[in-house]
């Protein structure tokens, strides 16, 4: 199982490598080398700004984003006990869109925007959240009709505003933040989305033999002395963050929180600890690839969401196929 987590880490180096070189103005590595350490010379200078500001905030990005979402979506699978949810099933995403699409059409940019997505996302499990304590409170199925509510209310008032958006101006910012992109990530939005990933990644870890006892089921986990209600809530207020936080960055990008835990247990097999820290290292190799392909497809970059999307579709049905053929 270790060896299996260095290999995956050591093809995250080697493809995180790539990717700085890959691109319209494709770099060798002594250019890159170049770029990256010595600093000096005409060559230089254009690789150091390609390198230091564009690619490797860029592919970071990509790491840090990939490896937030795929842990958030391995967490709600275990607490849930469903290998089919992901971090959208409490209504973050769609609180996100709304949230962000809130401060566009308020004439906000930037860092508003971002806040303003963190807060509707938290804002929309919040929600789900409030349903189930207010029905049932030890109750699963009723957090994930809690989720369907968040989502349907939100989703609703996203349709609203992008009716009222202005068409020229607002519209556009909108729709190209729900496809998601990672054209805009700046070396200064890396030390957040580290500040999230690398706490929410310990918190998860050092809780890892509680989450296997609650994948046992409420059951089994009170019998052992697990405090359920809280184990559930403080792993999903964890996950929620990873996901939402991320979003509030690169936009919408679906199917990494769903797809990459299923490969990483495959891996790994279901036990917390390993499964996490291999959704971390194959969810930021998968959006890397993912970039790599949206950014070097065609002439115009493609939004990242579309082809995460395309290639997570792809990957859930080799898998269906895969464990049909192990099932039979």
């Amino acid at each position: 199982m270790k060896a299996c987590l260095a290999r995956a880490l050591a093809l995250v180096i080697v493809a995180a490598a790539l990717s700085l070189c890959v691109g319209r103005l494709t770099l060798s590595p002594v250019q890159l080398w170049t770029g990256a350490v010595r600093h000096h010379g005409a060559d230089a200078d254009t690789a150091a700004a390609l390198v230091w500001h564009v690619r490797l905030p860029r592919v970071l990005g990509a790491l840090c984003v990939g490896a937030a979402l795929s842990v958030s979506g391995a967490t709600y699978q275990i607490v849930f006990r469903n290998p089919l949810v992901s971090p959208g099933l409490l209504g973050v995403l769609a609180g996100a869109g709304f949230g962000a699409a809130s401060a566009i059409v308020c004439g906000q940019h930037g860092v508003t925007v971002e806040l303003g997505a963190v807060l509707g996302g938290m804002l929309a499990a919040g929600l789900a959240i409030l349903i189930a304590q207010l029905f049932d409170a030890e109750s699963l199925l009723m957090l994930v009709f809690g989720g369907l509510i968040a989502t349907a209310l939100f989703t609703a008032l996203l349709s609203s505003l992008q009716y009222m958006a202005d068409p020229e101006r607002q519209l556009p910012d909108i729709v190209f933040w729900l496809l998601g992109s990672l054209a805009a990530v700046t070396t200064g939005q890396i030390p957040p989305l580290l500040a999230v990933l690398m706490p929410g990644l310990v918190l998860l870890l050092a809780g890892a033999r509680l989450l296997d006892a609650l994948a046992l089921g409420d059951d089994e986990a009170r019998a052992l002395g697990i405090p359920v209600r809280a184990v559930r809530l403080g792993a999903l207020i964890v996950a929620t963050m990873l996901s939402v936080v991320t979003v509030s960055v690169v936009g919408m990008i679906g199917w990494v929180g769903l797809v990459v835990p299923h490969l990483a247990r495959l891996l790994v097999g279901p036990r917390a600890a390993p499964l996490l820290g291999m959704s971390a290292l194959i969810g930021g190799l998968f959006l890397l690839v993912c970039d790599d392909i949206a950014r070097g497809a065609t002439r115009q970059e493609i939004p990242v969401g579309i082809v995460a999307d395309l290639l997570g579709v792809a990957v859930f049905l080799a898998l269906l196929r895969l464990r049909r053929v192990l099932w039979a």
